[in-house]
């Protein structure tokens, strides 16, 4: 939990100007033998995004396999 709640205290000292118009800002990941370029947007939606996806979903995997008791409810949150 101490990881989350600094990785969460990290995120709440972002400010939105330093990520407006962030969409067209070029974006450069080394990968081992090569180098990844994007776009903001396609880097946030084409990268970013499945691979938190896939992580959620992986790690809510592991925990149901292991007993844990957590459900669609759990990962959805609260609906209004």
């Amino acid at each position: 939990m101490a990881r989350i709640d600094k990785t969460i205290a990290l995120l709440e000292t972002f400010k939105p100007e330093q990520i407006d118009v962030s969409e067209d800002k070029t974006i450069t990941l080394p990968m081992h033998d090569k180098i990844l370029t994007f776009k903001g947007l396609p880097y946030l939606l084409d990268y970013v995004l499945p691979n938190v996806y896939f992580h959620v979903t992986t790690a809510y995997a592991i925990m149901r396999h292991n007993g844990v008791e957590i459900g669609k409810q759990d990962f959805l949150g609260k609906i209004s």
